[in-house]
């Protein structure tokens, strides 16, 4: 990246800063956090800073100008020590959704990939392997586009859904975020967890998630009533009985031939649920499909119901929620991919929040910078793009989003 860029970012960011310092939302027990800072020149994480009041972080975060800023999850004794020395106290339970994780149509259009060996790139997801020289290491520039942020957004209210009505939290200890990127953060803030180890918290993620579950073990099994061959869970059933027969029921909703041969039926029970889909479809009002169609065996409806599963479970990175150190990012903070900046709002109005709108952090002035290459993208109401190779000038939260990507460069 050109100084002229990276000053330009710089001067922005610490121009947000400056003017929006009173909006930088502390979190609970701030003296017994640890802070991170990401810094714009060098991408260098300075770790293990701590601040005794919010006014402290907000002339650091106006000093220091950082691409990121993070704080823990953790609560500690000595927040500025070093790792072993710090004295954990406990810690919130944090889950991250971001759409690097969640298997998407637009990635082939918008992301893309660099060998960082040879320099060999392509679209979409990157390789095992580069074709070219073998090498395993990729640079990926990712994008937040409509499909993929409703697709996070959509994990996140299933996880949401889970947490109340699952392990009955309440929205007084649930707070919920877009990280500034391509996802959602949603915190657990309560004394009922914060003791807990790495391992209950991966047992957390395994239930999320529903990994180990078996349809068989949550009601779906040969029936004892004469006529009906197999007997299920019905749609009102709570946990993941109801969840199994919901994913059930919003996969025979709308699935193809093609989607009932990909899960590994047979033809002869494909055409035989295709042909019946009404029928399957009005016994959710009874106790639901499982053996309504002759024909049917047990095994099938397992294979079925193990893909309604794996639609009602929740795609979140594994490796956030169990680590009882983590760092995440402060809210109304900037993110440094991005410039839009991570909001915090209730879990109420996730179903109408629109991030590309809600999250911009500049409204005023242009900039003419030189794109590279880019693919379409909005900024609040307007589209802009794709770009290839050419000088554009841009509103400045439009062209801090390229230029943050590493895209594109200021025009003198």
């Amino acid at each position: 990246m050109s100084s002229l860029s990276q000053n330009f970012i710089r001067d922005k960011f610490a121009d947000y800063y400056k003017q929006h310092s009173a909006s930088i939302l502390p979190p609970s027990s701030l003296e017994r956090r640890e802070f991170g800072f990401l810094l714009l020149k060098k991408k260098v994480m300075v770790r293990h800073k701590g601040f005794r009041n919010v006014d402290d972080l907000r002339s650091s975060l106006c000093n220091i100008v950082p691409s990121d800023v993070y704080y823990s999850s953790a609560y500690y004794e000595r927040p500025e020590e070093e790792m072993k020395a710090k004295g954990w106290l406990g810690a919130d339970l944090i889950f991250d959704i971001d759409a690097d994780h969640i298997p998407t149509p637009c990635a082939t259009v918008h992301d893309i990939w660099v060998c960082t060996g040879c320099g060999a790139s392509g679209k979409g997801g990157h390789p095992q392997k580069c074709n070219s020289c073998g090498g395993i290491k990729f640079k990926e520039k990712t994008w937040p586009c409509e499909i993929c942020l409703e697709a996070a957004k959509a994990e996140a209210i299933k996880l949401i859904d889970v947490l109340t009505e699952d392990f009955g939290f309440s929205s007084e200890v649930l707070t919920v975020a877009f990280s500034g990127h391509r996802g959602y953060h949603v915190h657990v803030e309560s004394e009922a967890i914060r003791g807990l180890d790495s391992l209950a918290r991966k047992e957390i993620v395994d239930y999320v998630m529903g990994i180990g579950l078996e349809a068989k073990f949550h009601g779906l099994e040969k029936s004892a009533t004469p006529g009906r061959r197999v007997s299920g869970p019905d749609l009102n059933d709570k946990g993941w009985r109801g969840r199994v027969a919901k994913g059930t029921y919003d996969f025979l909703l709308t699935a193809s031939k093609e989607d009932l041969i990909k899960i590994g039926l047979k033809t002869r029970h494909v055409n035989s649920l295709l042909k019946h889909r009404e029928a399957i479809l009005e016994s959710w009002n009874l106790n639901g499909p499982w053996g309504v169609v002759k024909g049917i065996s047990p095994e099938t409806w397992r294979k079925i119901a193990h893909y309604g599963v794996k639609k009602q479970s929740v795609k979140i990175d594994t490796v956030v929620t169990p680590d009882i150190n983590r760092l995440i990012r402060l809210p109304n903070s900037l993110h440094g991919k991005t410039g839009l900046k991570k909001v915090v709002f209730p879990i109420t109005d996730i179903e109408d929040f629109d991030p590309l709108r809600s999250a911009v952090a500049f409204k005023e002035g242009t900039v003419t910078v030189h794109v590279s290459v880019a693919p379409q993208f909005r900024v609040e109401d307007e589209l802009y793009g794709p770009f290839e190779r050419q000088n554009v000038e841009l509103p400045t939260a439009a062209a801090l989003m390229l230029l943050c990507k590493g895209v594109a460069k200021v025009m003198q």
